[in-house]
């Protein structure tokens, strides 16, 4: 396998992952709107899971296995941009966590958090992606 196929496996993996990691929060701010037991919520809670299940955790996954394989063929583990991004991917990797957490508190219909908690939990996939993506095309140190 070429170094370009990896590469290109990696990307279509992390476009894979932040493609559920701005949803998902999307769809919880309409969870936490919807009435406990009405279609709506019922329908979200199918929405979510196989969002969480079938696309972002495969794609989470895969970023690392092809990143890892990157990195190491690469040699940027010695590199200091790769450090910080490492240290964003794994912050990302625990709001991952965080969004899958309350993907169990809705399932069990347990929720205590407001769809403005989950406007502003929305915001965090974005601006660790936007650093990471700078730090990946500039290298900066």
């Amino acid at each position: 396998m070429t170094i370009q196929i990896i590469e290109a496996l990696h990307i279509i993996s992390v476009i894979s992952w932040m493609a559920g990691m701005l949803y998902l929060p999307r769809l919880y701010v309409y969870h936490a709107q919807a009435t406990v037991g009405s279609e709506l919520s019922e329908t979200l809670k199918i929405m979510e899971k196989k969002l969480l299940r079938y696309i972002m955790t495969p794609a989470m996954i895969a970023t690392f296995i092809f990143g890892f394989w990157l990195m190491m063929t690469l040699g940027a583990y010695q590199m200091g941009w790769m450090h910080a991004k490492l240290t964003l991917v794994l912050c990302m990797a625990g709001a991952h966590g965080m969004l899958a957490k309350y993907h169990k508190d809705f399932a069990r219909d347990a929720n205590q958090k407001s769809a403005k908690f989950f406007r502003i939990l929305n915001e965090v996939p974005t601006l660790l992606l936007i650093i990471i993506v700078f730090l990946v095309v500039l290298k900066p140190f």
